[in-house]
């Protein structure tokens, strides 16, 4: 009895302590508890780690305008020095046609491979075995009554000339002297009769090749033929 009434007055001290200072040596050492500030920081922590859902609206993106620019280049047109072994000619010049001694205002022509003539009367003959022909040049700037002057000269091959709106001719084909400024220059020179006609002479590549540039915004650049003495 007195054992018990020690026992009882030991568990009313032990309640008057507290509950957490209670133990009881039979069931062992009771379990720890963690201040309840200790409890509250993982609490933070997982507070800060978690926020709350937030809606987020992204603003528009920014459109930027760029205006292209095309920048055009003009050809500038460069009057470029001529070599000085080289005859510049406009699109008419005067020329000296050997022989027959006459000077004619005279077509310069890049399409046309060869020089023609444009003689009256044509008239093939035989001289020696070989053929031969025979015409007649009349400036349309002869003054009325001036008598035409009669050439006769080998015939050096025949060639044919087809035009647009135009049978096929087949030419006579013979060489002359045709000077233009200081320049001569033995060609072949095929012969048409095309009848009246303003320009009687209209000179091609033949003569051109190698010799001359054409500027066709201008007209009689050489001005008078300078024939060699002697031709």
């Amino acid at each position: 009895m007195r054992t018990f009434s020690l026992l009882c007055v030991l568990l009313a001290t032990q309640l008057l302590a507290g509950c957490e200072s209670l133990q009881f040596p039979w069931l062992g050492k009771p379990p720890e508890t963690e201040p309840a500030e200790a409890a509250a920081v993982p609490a933070a922590e997982e507070a800060l780690q978690c926020p709350e859902p937030v809606e987020v609206v992204c603003a528009e993106p920014e459109v930027k305008v760029v205006e292209r620019v095309i920048e055009r280049h003009f050809e500038k047109v460069v009057e470029v020095p001529v070599a000085k072994d080289k005859l510049v000619l406009g699109t008419v010049e005067t020329v000296s046609i050997e022989p027959g001694g006459l000077s004619l205002d005279s077509v310069i022509d890049t399409g046309s491979s060869t020089s023609a003539l444009n003689a009256r009367d044509l008239t093939p003959f035989e001289r020696d075995g070989k053929e031969w022909v025979r015409f007649k040049l009349i400036p349309s700037d002869s003054a009325e009554g001036d008598a035409p002057v009669t050439i006769e000269l080998p015939v050096k091959r025949y060639m044919r000339v087809a035009r647009p709106g135009f049978e096929s001719q087949r030419r006579p084909v013979v060489e002359m002297n045709l000077t233009i400024g200081d320049v001569t220059h033995m060609v072949e020179v095929n012969l048409t009769d095309r009848g009246n006609s303003d320009f009687l002479l209209l000179i091609g590549r033949n003569f051109l090749k190698d010799a001359a540039v054409v500027d066709v915004s201008r007209r009689n650049v050489q001005g008078a033929p300078k024939v060699p003495v002697g031709k």
